[in-house]
């Protein structure tokens, strides 16, 4: 997947896949999968996905700041 965002593309496929969370089961639809990127200029972005019920009811690409990064990790 691939998304502009401040005029910077976050792509899955030219992006570092450093760890995933998922959220319950395949076919729940509260459940969800969030995978942490990083792209070679050294952004970090999730790639969000779930159920129509989750809190990502859209496939999406969601840019982190840095600083929220090691947040994200300590608490997957």
């Amino acid at each position: 997947m691939k998304k502009t965002i401040c005029k910077k593309e976050y792509d899955t496929q030219a992006a570092e896949l450093i760890d995933r969370k998922i959220v319950s089961y395949y076919g729940d639809p509260a459940g969800y999968e969030e995978i942490l990127y990083r792209t070679p200029e050294e952004l970090y972005f999730l790639h969000v996905r779930g159920g129509e019920a989750s809190i990502y009811p859209k496939e999406d690409i969601i840019r982190l700041a840095r600083a929220k990064v090691n947040h994200w990790l300590n608490n997957k």
